[in-house]
């Protein structure tokens, strides 16, 4: 039996859990997505990064967003700085896509929400949702952090 300490500790269980090809949706997928206020029917395409995050942090009762936009977790818990995050109780926010991004004041733009995994070769490892359109830890340019927040 695993044990659970830390919100990481629950979504290291989750690793590999993975969108499914064609007609299908992994039905766990939309479960998450569903604590965000999409339908039951959501698709597993859509972005579930938030929605991961927030399905961890139900299963625990702690602080959640309860939207399935990446950046509404810029509100929740406490911020820290990247020197002072910590495995197991802190989530990453950073910018998605090309060009330009807003900063973090801007809350209604792309972005990308994980748990904070450490760093490693001037990246941020995040295990988040929807990486590789799966639950993985991958590592993100630290220029991208919008902030980090501490859920307890």
């Amino acid at each position: 039996m695993l044990k659970i300490d830390t919100v990481f500790d629950l979504a290291k269980r989750y690793i590999g859990i993975h969108e499914l090809v064609g007609q299908k949706d992994h039905p766990l997928i939309q479960w998450w997505l569903s604590l965000c206020g999409l339908g039951p029917d959501a698709a597993d395409e859509v972005p579930w990064c938030s929605a991961f995050v927030n399905g961890m942090a139900w299963e625990l009762d702690i602080p959640r967003s309860g939207s399935a936009a990446a950046r509404s977790w810029l509100k929740i818990g406490i911020p820290v700085l990247l020197a002072d995050a910590k495995i197991g109780s802190d989530v990453v926010i950073i910018k998605r896509g090309e060009g330009a991004q807003p900063g973090p004041e801007v809350l209604n733009a792309q972005g990308h929400v994980g748990f904070y995994a450490g760093v490693r070769d001037g990246n941020v490892l995040m295990l988040a949702g929807n990486q590789g359109n799966e639950v993985s830890v991958a590592g993100f340019p630290q220029e991208r952090i919008l902030g980090i927040r501490r859920l307890v």
